[in-house]
């Protein structure tokens, strides 16, 4: 696959309309490699939308990173 047939994956990937389970599906073997792409084209990875069943725990999370941050300042 050249550089330029994994462009478009890797922005429908950033932009949320392509999984990771997808991306594997049309030969990206390494995430590492998808997160290379990413930064090559200036995007950042996808935030997973919080709901389902770990909201309660990624919330707490949150809380913590911002609070150790805060406590940084």
């Amino acid at each position: 696959m050249t550089d330029s047939e994994k462009e478009t994956p890797i922005r429908r990937y950033a932009g949320g309309t392509v999984t990771w389970h997808e991306l594997r599906e049309r030969g990206f073997d390494d995430y590492v490699q998808v997160l290379a792409g990413l930064g090559a084209l200036g995007l950042r990875p996808p935030v997973a939308p919080m709901e389902g069943p770990n909201v309660a725990a990624r919330q707490r999370g949150v809380a913590i990173l911002r609070a150790a941050l805060q406590a940084q300042a």
